[in-house]
């Protein structure tokens, strides 16, 4: 991974961190639905990047 790439991905999971943080704390109550929110979202952000990121190449 290049220097603009490992940049580009901690903002990304920075931004996602902050989002988690807010939803946690303005949510009246932590319930399943809450957990999966975080769950889903973060499968669906960080499965394509790991994806790209760790390809072997051929």
């Amino acid at each position: 991974m290049t220097t603009s790439q490992i940049i580009r991905l901690g903002f990304i999971v920075a931004l996602w961190l902050v989002l988690c943080f807010l939803l946690l704390t303005r949510a009246s109550r932590i319930d399943f639905y809450v957990i999966f929110t975080i769950v889903a979202s973060g499968i669906i952000i960080f499965v394509p990047l790991y994806k790209k990121y760790k390809r072997t190449k051929d």
